[in-house]
C-alpha cells in the first residue's frame, strides 16, 4: 500500500485559526494538569517509605511512563498549533518528536501487563505458592520495560521511517504504515488481551475467596481487604486504558484500510486523529485520580510527608486504593 507523497501538501487549506486552537489547547491544558498530577504520585510514592512496596513502585513507574508521555504530547500539540499542515507533510523533527511520544506510550502498555501479573500472583499466593514478587524483581521488570520501549519507540529515528518514500500513514506522516501496524496491532493483541485474562482470574479469585470467608463465617482480614482493594485499582486503570487507547488502534486500521491523498480526507478523520492524542492524555490524567479516588487525597497525602509519623499514610493509601 503506498502513497503520493506530494499529495500530503494540499490540505493547508483546511486548517482555521480556530479549528486549530480548539484541538490544541484541551490537549496542551490535560497534558499540563497531567504532569502535575502524576508527578504528585510519584513525589509520595518516592518519598513515603512505608509506599516502596512492589506494586506502588508498578504504580510510581506508571506515573513515570504517563508524566512523560504527557509531556511530549504537550510538545506535539504545540508543534501541531505552530504549524499544522507539518503535521499531514511530515518532518524530520516531528519523527523525533513522535518517538519520544511512542516510548512512554509503550511503556505503559508494558506496565499494565506487570501490574496486572503482580496483582494475580499477590492474590493467588496463598493458594500455590508462597514466593511473591519481590522489590528487586520488580526493579529488574521496570528496567526491561523502558529498555524495549526504547527500543521500539526509537525504531523510526534508527531508519524505519518514510521521509520522502510513498509508503507513508497518511494520519501519522512521516511514520510508516508498516511501523504503525507492527507497533499497534500486536501490542494490542498481547497488552490487552493477557491483563483481560489475568484480571478476570483475579474476578474470580476474588468472588471465590470471598464465598470461602462468608461460609466460614469469618470476616476478611485487613491485609486481605487491602489486596482486593489494590486489585480492583488495578482493574479500573486498565480498563481506562482500554478505552482510551481504542481511538488510536481505530485510527490506525483506517489508515491501513484508505491508500488516499490527505485532500481526500474527510475533516472529521483530521479531528479524529487529534483526538486519539487528547485520549490518550485523558488517560494520563486519571490513573493518578484512579490512584486515590479523590484529587483532595492526593494533596492530604503529599502534605502528610511532612509528618513525623507516616504510619498512617499507608494505611490510607492502602485503604482507599
Amino acid at each position: 500500500m503506498t502513497r503520493n507523497q506530494n499529495c500530503h501538501n494540499q490540505t493547508a487549506h483546511i486548517w482555521t485559526r480556530e479549528l486549530v486552537l480548539s484541538m490544541a489547547i484541551p490537549h496542551i491544558t490535560m497534558a499540563v494538569v497531567s504532569v502535575v498530577f502524576n508527578s504528585a504520585v510519584i513525589l509520595a510514592v518516592a518519598c513515603t517509605k512505608d509506599l516502596q512496596k512492589p506494586i506502588f513502585l508498578l504504580f510510581c513507574n506508571l506515573a513515570l511512563s504517563d508524566l512523560l508521555s504527557s509531556a511530549s504530547g504537550f510538545w506535539v500539540a504545540i508543534f501541531f498549533m505552530r504549524d499544522p499542515q507539518s503535521t499531514v507533510v511530515g518532518s524530520r523533527k516531528l519523527l523525533r518528536l513522535y518517538a519520544f511520544y511512542a516510548v512512554p506510550i509503550l511503556a505503559t502498555i508494558y506496565n499494565l501487563v506487570a501490574i496486572g501479573v503482580e496483582r494475580y500472583l499477590a492474590l493467588a499466593e496463598k493458594r500455590w505458592t508462597r514466593r511473591r514478587i519481590t522489590r528487586n524483581q520488580v526493579l529488574g521488570i521496570v528496567v526491561v520495560i523502558w529498555l524495549v520501549a526504547l527500543f521500539l519507540g526509537f525504531l523510526p529515528l534508527m531508519g524505519w521511517n518514510c521521509l520522502g518514500t510513498d509508503n507513508v500513514s497518511t494520519l501519522y506522516s512521516p511514520l510508516c504504515v508498516n511501523y504503525l501496524a507492527f507497533i499497534t496491532i500486536p501490542h494490542s493483541a498481547v497488552s490487552f488481551l493477557l491483563p483481560f485474562f489475568t484480571y478476570l482470574s483475579i474476578i474470580l479469585t476474588l468472588r471465590k475467596h470471598k464465598i470461602s470467608m462468608g461460609a466460614l463465617g469469618q470476616a476478611r482480614s485487613t491485609g486481605r481487604l487491602a489486596e482486593i482493594q489494590v486489585a480492583r485499582t488495578s482493574i479500573v486503570i486498565w480498563i481506562t486504558a482500554l478505552l482510551s487507547y481504542l481511538p488510536f488502534f481505530v485510527a490506525v486500521v483506517l489508515d491501513l484500510a484508505m491508500p488516499h491523498c490527505p485532500r481526500d480526507l474527510p475533516l472529521g478523520l483530521y479531528v479524529f486523529r487529534n483526538l486519539t492524542a487528547m485520549m490518550i492524555a485523558i488517560n494520563s490524567l486519571g490513573n493518578p485520580i484512579v490512584y486515590t479516588l479523590n484529587v483532595k487525597r492526593l494533596g492530604r497525602r503529599i502534605k502528610a510527608l511532612k509528618q513525623p509519623s507516616i504510619n498512617r499514610i499507608d494505611v490510607q493509601v492502602v485503604e482507599k486504593i
